[in-house]
């Protein structure tokens, strides 16, 4: 414990306690939620982009470009994003 009248090392020793709890909620409930979303996104917009090709005869490539590396990146996140921010 910190001793007496240091607020500093009382809130290090919190962080350093809550830290690794903060992380288990990240990995198993933000970055889900966040695949999940886009994942969506990207399969609609995919399907939007494949309809699009079927009435115009042209493929638009940079929506679901866009969309499946947002996805890449977040599905790939929790590997590194600890050691970047140093947790």
């Amino acid at each position: 414990a910190a001793p007496p009248g240091d607020v500093a090392g009382a809130i290090e020793n919190t962080w350093n306690d809550a830290s690794s709890q903060i992380k288990t909620v990240v990995n198993k409930v933000v970055f889900p939620a966040i695949d999940l979303i886009l994942a969506v996104f990207f399969f609609a917009k995919l399907a939007m982009a494949y309809f699009d090709y079927r009435k115009h005869g042209q493929f638009e490539w940079a929506a679901p470009a866009i969309l499946f590396a947002c996805l890449i990146f977040s599905l790939t996140a929790p590997l590194y994003i600890w050691q970047i921010l140093g947790m």
